[in-house]
């Protein structure tokens, strides 16, 4: 019993120390430096630049691998200018609307570049009215961050369109689901590139390009992609979560590169692939490239500090001959928007794009994750509310682990009618250790009972919690997903607070004292839950299993609202389930008792 015990503790301490890590470190950490923004922001106004003139290349660009000597990938001079609003920044250059069911924005005429998105769909808080999402700006502003597709010639081709190339556009245009766009350039010296510019109703562009050559000489073109940022941003700076430079580069496979790593390694090159993506991924958001498929490629993740820092993944495909009087045709696709599980699948399948799905950060324990939001989506579909779906998963897991919970729990309470047995052994052996042991182990066998079994419950649950943790934690799904009543985001904290009677003070509490109601309920039956069981002999194993549960509802107060609503249903499950087993073994329920010894006055020695 005293080693089932211990064996027990562990477990819980192991999942104390994580708990722990995450409450003591990270969320003071991203509070630190939210504050740290707020307050660079306040004091500094934006700044905006303003592309440059020429097709210069960003120093550190990788020279091209492909036969031809191919130029590096262009680079975007930037130098300083006044203040712009979106608006001014927006009306520099002439545009093609975007109009679709998930965005609105405009294509920048000058460089064919994505640089203007916004996500109707999204907000950015949980008030309707609050503004839309905005995922991509013009680089003339602070925060200018954009997708771009080009092409690198041979200086005996003439110039190929690059980042401040001015593409010509029929009067008119908007792109929409059912209205391509296309524009025209003529380098003047025999090659005319044709692009035509297609959108889905989600988030998926694509870039079909037709050079054609009608000069006498034969041409040798590169195509090119990048998706570049101009500012770093806040980033949640948590374990389970990637944002930064993204990518999957043929059978290099799944790359991820923070934003300090790529600072610190200015130029990340990758060996040349046929299957991939790469790009920049936020928590729900991201951008990012598919070059033609099949054909060579060379991937990059770089930060350039010239004129004005800069994040980038980019690629370059191998060159392309074109000859006299003939022409080729390439594709490249763009993803902009939001990380949504199913329209990132379907991207997967229907263009067959090698580990799409890895652009969601599902982690290590993948195989649990995605089934854990496949199950939660399905019931959500159901049930029209993630809460409820959340409380349904939990009866599912609660079923599928029966048996074992079962047996586990038939030991416990028969680890329970075996104590008088342990206290005779006890008294019989003294501190004869090894012998008492050994009478344990036969008394065990005798009475088939496993004495390690009780720990299964606890073992079982910990990894469900932690893949419900990080499917609430990573999927837009839940983002701004309601309860019942006043949770209104399951993917953010309980909003109130036991030290202002949950709202009932007009005064704000520091954020290490919101204990909402969650948490409680939580809180309450785990102490219920580990009262069913007799109190530890052991003096620090009592203070332990005594605290655990106020410990515990400190720091699951600053979980998701929907993790703490699993973990208080699934005590209140398992306390029903354990209170079954042990009364139908015969075994004394030890709840009652231990809620009474609370309020019973301890005895004084003389």
């Amino acid at each position: 019993m005293e080693n089932n015990r211990n064996y027990f503790v562990a477990i819980l301490l192991s999942v104390l120390v994580l708990v722990a890590w995450q409450f003591l470190y990270v969320s003071p950490k991203i509070e630190r430096e939210r504050v740290a923004a707020e307050a660079l922001q306040a004091q500094q106004p934006a700044q905006t630049q303003a592309t440059g003139t020429g097709n210069a290349a960003a120093p550190g660009a990788v020279s091209g691998s492909a036969p031809g000597g191919d130029a590096a990938i262009p680079g975007t001079v930037v130098t300083p200018a006044g203040s712009l609003s979106r608006e001014d920044a927006v009306a520099q250059t002439g545009r093609i609307s975007i109009d679709t069911p998930s965005l609105s924005g405009s294509i920048n005429l000058s460089g064919a570049r994505i640089d203007d998105l916004l996500l109707k769909e999204y907000r950015e808080t949980i008030d309707p009215t609050s503004p839309n999402i905005t995922l991509f700006s013009p680089a003339a502003m602070a925060d200018g961050y954009f997708a771009e597709v080009g092409f690198i010639a041979e200086a005996q081709s003439g110039p190929a369109p690059g980042p401040n190339t001015v593409w010509t556009a029929a009067p008119g245009q908007v792109l929409t689901p059912t209205t391509p766009v296309t524009l025209t350039y003529d380098n003047g010296q025999g090659l005319v590139f044709t692009r035509v510019i297609s959108v889905d109703e989600h988030y998926m562009f694509s870039f079909e390009d037709t050079i054609a050559n009608s000069g006498d000489a034969a041409a040798s073109v590169a195509g090119y992609g990048r998706v570049t940022r101009f500012f770093k941003p806040k980033t949640q700076g948590i374990y389970v979560l990637h944002e930064g430079l993204i990518g999957v580069v043929g059978e290099e496979g799944l790359q991820e590169v923070d934003y300090s790593d790529v600072e610190d390694t200015p130029v990340i090159v990758h060996a040349k692939a046929t299957a991939g993506w790469m790009g920049i991924t936020d928590k729900y958001w991201a951008a990012a490239l598919i070059p033609p498929q099949g054909a060579g490629f060379e991937t990059r993740f770089a930060h350039f500090t010239d004129g004005r820092a800069r994040y980038q993944s980019d690629f370059k495909t191998d060159s392309m001959a074109i000859a006299p009087g003939g022409s080729v045709t390439s594709k490249t696709l763009v993803f902009a928007g939001a990380k949504e599980v199913p329209v990132i699948a379907e991207y997967q399948e229907e263009n067959n794009i090698l580990n799409f799905d890895l652009m969601i950060d599902w982690g290590w324990f993948y195989f649990l994750t995605k089934p854990m939001f496949w199950l939660i989506d399905y019931l959500y579909k159901m049930f029209g509310n993630f809460g409820v779906s959340i409380l349904v998963t939990t009866v599912i897991v609660k079923l599928i682990f029966f048996p074992l919970a079962n047996k586990s729990y038939v030991s416990m309470a028969n680890m329970k009618k075996v104590q008088p047995k342990l206290e005779e052994l006890k008294a019989k052996h003294g501190d004869d250790k090894m012998a008492l042991q050994q009478g344990m182990m036969e008394l065990y066998k005798k009475e088939k009972i496993n004495p390690v079994a009780g720990c299964w419950p606890v073992l079982l649950q910990i990894p469900v919690f932690f893949s419900l943790y990080k499917v609430l934690y990573i999927t837009i799904e839940m983002r701004h997903a309601p309860f019942f009543g006043w949770i209104k985001d399951l993917s953010a904290p309980d909003p109130t607070s036991l030290f202002n009677l949950f709202g009932l003070l007009p005064y704000d509490v520091p954020s290490f004292l919101m204990i909402g109601v969650w948490p409680l309920i939580m809180g309450i039956t785990m102490f219920i839950q580990m009262r069913m069981n007799p109190t530890p002999p052991d003096p620090t194993q009592a203070m332990i299993f005594t605290w655990m549960p106020v410990v515990f509802t400190f720091m699951l107060a600053t979980f998701p609202a929907g993790l703490v609503i699993y973990w208080a249903w699934n005590n209140t499950l398992s306390v029903i389930q354990q209170g079954v087993i042990m009364k139908r073994q015969g075994a004394k329920i030890e709840l009652w008792d231990n809620l009474a010894a609370l309020f019973k006055p301890k005895n004084k020695t003389t």
